[in-house]
Parts: C-alpha cells; structure tokens; sequence
C-alpha cells in the first residue's frame, strides 16, 4: 500500500471514530471514540461509556478492544490498527499493548493523561514486551474541537447552575 493511500486510509478511519465519538457527546459522555481495523474492516469499535456505566473503564479504547477480541474470538488482536480520537490515557494504552495491536492513530493529543507521548509514552516503551506503531494528529483539529467545546460547554452549564443557585438563595 502506497503512503498515500495509508494516509487516505487513516484519515477515512478517523472520521469514523468522530462518529462513533458524536455517540458518545450525545449520551452526555466526553465525546472520545475509537475503532478497530483489521484487513480494511471494522472488527470492534466503542465510545466512552464512563458515566453512563458507572464505569471507571469504560473508555472508548477499552470498549473498541473488547468488541474486537469478541469479533474474532481472540484476545490478541494481531496486525489490527486502532484509531481514536483523543490519546490513549495510561489504561488504556496497557490495554492495547496487552492486546498486541500493531498500530495506533490518534487525533488531539492529551497534554494531561496522554501516554502515547504526551506525557509518557507506553505504546513504545522499551521495556514492555510489545511496541505499538504511532501516529499522532490524524485529523487532529476536528477531533481536539470536539474535545475543546464540549468541555467548553460543560464548564457553562456549571456557571449557569451556580448562578441559579446563587439567585435562588438571594430571593
């Protein structure tokens, strides 16, 4: 396959985990999505589920690896590529080292969680008996917008409450 035809590819990917990340926004969710792709087919794909789980693991990542192991009745997910929204945070970084996957595209960095470079990089850390192949910013304005105004958002309703609640309690 051409490097052209990988970046077409890669960005095609992409633009699927930012639908699968609206999913998620629309269930008052951080819209994070992921996909899982193997032989240019979907095998398992997820968006953060956290809150409406209750689920400290339910992060897109995790979801996307646990539909894909299902898919092909394995839990090692050889020579698939991830594609997801925003850096892998710690756990889920671990996760995809543990399920072998071969490569990992990511959109907006996360300068605070991020371990695929940001502030570790545990996809390729040499210690670790699998290395994953990285890269960074695939669509990375659209998928770090999302982020950015959905938490922009978030932190409006929270002033609005607070407002309201400061009025209610001045009447």
């Amino acid at each position: 396959m051409s490097d052209l035809s990988l970046i077409a590819q890669d960005e095609l990917w992409m633009i699927h985990a930012l639908t699968l990340a609206d999913k998620a926004e629309g269930m008052g969710e951080v819209p994070v999505g992921a996909v899982i792709v193997l032989d240019n087919q979907i095998i398992g794909e997820g968006y953060n589920r956290s809150i409406i789980d209750n689920d400290p693991c339910g992060h897109a990542e995790i979801m996307a690896i646990q539909s894909a192991a299902q898919n092909i009745d394995n839990y090692r997910i050889l020579d698939a590529t991830i594609y997801v929204t925003l850096e892998p945070c710690a756990m889920c970084a671990g996760a995809i080292v543990h399920a072998r996957i071969k490569r990992a595209v990511f959109g907006a960095s996360d300068h605070k969680t991020g371990c695929a470079g940001s502030i570790l990089n545990l996809l390729q850390h040499d210690k670790l008996n699998h290395q994953v192949e990285v890269l960074r910013g695939v669509k990375a304005e659209e998928c770090s917008s999302k982020i950015s105004a959905f938490f922009k958002g978030r932190r409006a309703q929270i002033k609005a409450l607070k407002q309201a609640n400061k009025a209610a309690q001045e009447e």
